[in-house]
């Protein structure tokens, strides 16, 4: 059969006032993150609890088109990788409360020049369980964190200032109550894109396993580790490539591609019991998008505000 290759047509649109834009909304972020420091301890902006901590391969699978042998992909081959699994708030609050879920990967071993400029340390993928973000740019986004994050009083001063913000916040607090059964058993999404070689792709990872726990609101963590005491768990990572800007758009972080995934690797989590040093290393490690190869640098504007504001809030924690 023919493969036929994806698009390579796509374009960033980078707006004039983008870089005072961003590092606005960076300080926004950094001063949230040392309020809510001051009452959780020292911790990330976003994704501040960690809920485990895993070890894991990841293989590149054989076969491959050849427009798929990009980058990490380039060639079937083995990294190792750590997980950090995550409730997505700036609180510390119990698992069964309405949150995003972060399941970021770092994958190891790689070689070659880094999106941020010298070699890569790494291949960080920064993934949620959401297909796409609440709002188009970071923007609305920045908006809305930032007054939920505020003081009540603040929080009720924005929304009186800014009264087009209450819908947008209506909106995210009807996609945080959206069903999530658990780590194992849901998908989890880049939600932007990343370049993939000349190409630019969507990520998915592909849930483990379809035997739903009931109970495992009451930890998300331990749901994890009783699964891993009897087996690993093996996920799939996928991408979706870019076909055009009307079903594939790259600067609208709030649009949901329609183009087929394709299995480029699984990540398997080796079976294994909870390790507090490891979990103390991977809480203080940098679990960043742009830790990325060139050929996979993230793309379009929440990406690029993502840049800024990972990196203040990382000098923020003293990383």
């Amino acid at each position: 059969m023919t493969e036929v290759e994806p698009s390579t047509a796509w374009r960033e649109v980078v707006g004039a006032d983008e870089a005072e834009r961003h590092q606005a909304q960076a300080e926004g972020f950094v001063a949230m993150q040392q309020r809510k420091s001051g009452k959780f301890g020292v911790g990330r902006a976003l994704h501040r609890r960690q809920l485990a901590a895993l070890r894991a391969q990841v293989e590149v699978v054989e076969g491959l088109p050849k427009y798929a042998r990009q980058g990490l992909f380039t060639e079937p081959k083995s990294f190792e990788a750590w997980l950090r699994i995550s409730n997505g708030g700036f609180n510390v609050a119990a698992d069964k409360a309405p949150d995003v879920r972060g399941f970021s990967i770092k994958v190891l071993g790689v070689t070659g020049q880094g999106a941020l400029g010298g070699d890569a340390k790494s291949q960080d993928f920064a993934l949620i369980n959401h297909e796409r973000f609440s709002s188009a740019t970071s923007v609305d986004f920045s908006s809305v964190v930032l007054t939920t994050g505020s003081t009540p009083g603040g929080a009720i001063r924005r929304l009186i200032g800014s009264p087009s913000l209450i819908p947008k916040v209506r909106e995210v607090a009807t996609a945080l109550r959206e069903p999530f059964s658990g780590f194992a058993t849901h998908d989890f999404y880049s939600a932007a894109p990343i370049a993939f070689g000349p190409y630019a792709v969507r990520v998915r990872l592909a849930a483990a396993s379809d035997q739903i726990d009931g109970t495992a609101s009451q930890d998300w963590g331990a749901d994890l580790y009783r699964r891993l005491a009897t087996a690993p768990l093996v996920y799939e990572l996928q991408v979706q490539f870019f076909a055009d800007e009307a079903t594939t758009p790259i600067e609208d972080a709030s649009a949901i591609w329609t183009t087929p995934y394709l299995t480029v690797a699984r990540l398997t989590v080796p079976q294994q019991q909870p390790d507090d040093e490891f979990a103390t290393t991977v809480e203080a490690s940098k679990f960043d998008p742009w830790n990325a190869l060139v050929e996979h640098r993230p793309l379009g504007e929440v990406m690029r505000a993502r840049k800024v504001a990972y990196y203040a809030s990382q000098q923020a924690r003293g990383q």
